[in-house]
């Protein structure tokens, strides 16, 4: 025979919770979404006359933080997670007037901003009289989780969006490394072969009336062949590390903090080989976070970590790189970080900075990511 009375004690706890949490749910419930729906209804009303346009997105932002306290609530009470379903203000929106008409119009455009409307409503009737007794305050849990969680719809429409942007990024990135590549060939490898060419027509009518200058144009042209190749190398180099080509993300990563000019103290933890896409965009990528700490953050050592793992999300390249610098640094403070963010958005990973001022300084990396050869055993 079992013994029911852990069980029992559990039940009578979380009675003894909702009995607290009910009422005083109930009783914010009622005023707030009555008073929110209210304001909702008159200012949207009054955009005919030109005031609602000022005054609808001050209502409506409040409106998303009620129910971002609800969706919160529902979390911690019910474990019942649910995301916002809003889509961010694009960075470029403007200021003024004309932006707040923009703001007007982008929450009015947003299919969200209705369900939370319509979730008003329920949640001062069905919401208010289940959070009133006890027994039915699971049901509010599922209740607001249904209305204010972002559908399948919207999910498939904020891939599609964000597939599109990435498609863009990819092509401008594209564009900008050709563009790269052809300025360094036409500045460099492809002047010193021009030169050279020069330089053996001229060594060819010398040989014969002036050995003398003809050998020291020779040399020259020797010289200017080894440096034309080292340009070519390092252009191939640029494009893809040879070291990244042979050994893998995990070696190239090592070598990258070798070539520091600070001290890189470097804990990679990485299984075989990846994509080759993915090792490029994670390469070049901790590349750049690198050589930023050591010109702008004054550190005097930096942290590489980098680790491979298992997340409810699907396997994951965490990358993180650490320095003691003084701080201050910023997603949008300059178009290198934009650049690596574009990049990993590419394979949907993301970039984050944690960077108080003074210091220290955190850039987390995270790139979606299996393995496909994933090395000797250890």
């Amino acid at each position: 025979m079992t013994d029911d009375r852990p069980r029992a004690a559990v039940q009578t706890h979380e009675l003894m919770l909702a009995l607290v949490r009910g009422p005083a749910l109930a009783v914010a419930t009622l005023p707030l979404s009555i008073l929110l729906f209210v304001l909702s209804v008159i200012s949207i009303a009054l955009i005919v006359v030109g005031v609602g346009v000022f005054t609808t997105p001050l209502v409506l932002e409040g409106v998303r933080t009620y129910a971002n306290q609800r969706r919160y609530l529902v979390d911690k009470w019910g474990g019942l997670p649910v995301p916002p379903p809003y889509r961010p203000f694009p960075p470029n929106l403007r200021e003024g007037v004309v932006g707040q008409v923009e703001r007007c119009t982008l929450l009015l455009k947003e299919h969200a901003t209705w369900r939370d409307l319509v979730w008003l409503p329920a949640d001062m009737t069905a919401g208010f009289v289940t959070a009133l007794l006890p027994p039915l305050l699971p049901i509010n849990h599922k209740l607001t989780k249904t209305m204010l969680e972002p559908t399948k719809e919207m999910l498939l429409a904020r891939r599609v969006e964000q597939l599109y942007e990435t498609r863009h990024d990819a092509v401008d990135s594209s564009a900008a490394e050709l563009r790269r590549i052809e300025r360094d060939l036409h500045d460099g490898a492809q002047a010193r072969l021009v030169a050279m060419g020069m330089s053996l027509g001229t060594i060819e009518a010398l040989v014969e009336r002036d050995p003398v200058r003809a050998k020291q144009m020779i040399a020259q042209a020797r010289e200017n062949s080894a440096e034309a190749l080292t340009e070519l190398r390092d252009l191939v180099r640029g494009i893809h590390p040879p070291v990244l080509a042979e050994r893998g993300l995990p070696d190239a990563l090592r070598a990258l903090a070798l070539r520091m000019e600070i001290p890189v103290e470097e804990d990679i933890d990485l299984p075989g080989r990846f994509e080759e896409p993915v090792e490029s965009a994670v390469y070049f990528a901790v590349s750049e976070v690198l050589t930023n700490a050591a010109k702008h953050s004054g550190a005097s050592r930096v942290w590489l970590d980098a680790v491979y793992s298992q997340t409810p999300s699907g396997p994951m390249i965490r990358i993180a790189v650490t320095d003691d610098g003084k701080g201050g640094a910023d997603l949008d403070s300059g178009s290198g970080m934009r650049g690596i963010e574009r990049r990993l958005a590419q394979f949907d990973g993301i970039l984050a900075a944690n960077s108080p001022a003074g210091g220290p300084t955190m850039i987390t990396m995270e790139v979606p990511a299996a393995p496909i050869d994933p090395g000797p055993a250890s």
